[in-house]
């Protein structure tokens, strides 16, 4: 695998970049945020990568971060969704934005995005959701009287429990909406477990 590329860059357009690595130039397919982002023809540039094989093509995907290349390797594991349309979803939305839409379960938002219909939303949201909260450790846990240590005790001893994260999180945030949020986490716990 194609971990990173350095190099010059040769030619850019939005969605690709031609880099010089020492004589032999690579034609890379970036995102639209990516493309933002490439110095001046001439200069030197420095991508993340992903390398697809096909049967009659070797295809270079080029990401400026890695926040990016996860995101693209999450959604190409789900059914229909290749790696060109992956890029198309990429340039729609930025990482942290896309994230959050899929969080919070927002098909509406998603569908906003080209190549994106209700069912390649929705399969989306239920492929993604759970890991993206799990890796997500403060996600949307409001900290108006509160503290997020004491609040993230509490996902950790009801997701111990057999509880999933994104349900741990939504019944706290609920519970320090209605101003139930307490300092001992066995309180919370005990609350927590009358709405799981």
């Amino acid at each position: 695998m194609i971990n990173s590329i350095q190099g010059t860059v040769k030619a850019k357009s939005a969605t690709n970049v031609v880099i010089d690595i020492g004589g032999i130039s690579l034609e890379i397919t970036i995102s639209v945020p990516t493309g933002n982002l490439l110095p001046d023809i001439g200069k030197r540039l420095d991508l993340r990568t992903y390398l697809n094989v096909r049967e009659d093509a070797l295809e270079l995907y080029g990401f400026s971060g890695e926040s990016e290349l996860e995101l693209f390797k999450m959604l190409i594991k789900i059914s229909k969704i290749g790696p060109k349309l992956a890029m198309g979803i990429i340039s729609g939305a930025n990482p942290d934005e896309f994230k959050r839409r899929i969080i919070t379960g927002d098909v509406a938002a998603l569908k906003t995005i080209p190549g994106i219909g209700p069912k390649m939303a929705k399969r989306i949201i239920v492929e993604l959701k759970e890991r993206l909260v799990e890796q997500t450790d403060d996600y949307d846990i409001p900290n108006d009287g509160g503290s997020p240590e004491y609040l993230m005790d509490a996902v950790g001893a009801l997701t111990s429990l057999g509880f999933n994260r994104s349900d741990a999180f939504r019944v706290l945030k609920k519970m320090q909406k209605e101003g139930k949020v307490s300092e001992k986490i066995e309180d919370m716990v005990k609350m927590a477990l009358t709405e799981l």
